[in-house]
């Protein structure tokens, strides 16, 4: 059994779910991962990483206007606003989608569902240089 790891940084223009699945394959493929297990760590408080369905952009678009009706960026008595409005609303979607994954790999490539991808959720709306540490533990 062998370990490997790497971070790996993402630009991101502001709030939305961003595929990252492609940027995870090419690097399990440069590590030549064969069976194992690939976890990923988003090293962020007001980002995090969820896996959900990558074949209508519709799905993703949902899911980002959920999460803002469900935790508004104006409306609620937050009292940390000290990094601006959208910060702790940031947060909160954060605790509630999670900054950790744990995928199965077969064959060198994340064993997801025929529509799933995985992704980075922006939760802030300024830009931002975002990490994700990736380990894979396995053959």
């Amino acid at each position: 059994m062998r370990q490997t790891r790497t971070t790996l940084f993402f630009a991101t223009r502001g709030p939305g779910m961003h595929d990252i699945t492609a940027a995870i394959d090419r690097w399990l493929h440069q590590e030549q991962a064969g069976l194992g297990v690939l976890t990923l760590f988003c090293r962020h408080t007001s980002a995090s990483l969820v896996i959900q369905e990558n074949a209508d952009p519709d799905v993703t678009r949902d899911l980002t206007g959920f999460l803002d009706q469900l935790v508004p960026e104006r409306g609620m008595a937050f009292r940390h606003v000290s990094e601006g409005s959208d910060d702790m609303p940031a947060h909160v979607k954060t605790a509630l989608t999670g900054v950790s994954l744990a995928i199965p790999v077969a064959d060198g490539r994340m064993d997801l569902g025929a529509w799933q991808g995985v992704f980075l959720c922006e939760h802030r709306r300024h830009p931002h240089q975002r990490q994700i540490v990736a380990h894979f533990m396995g053959d």
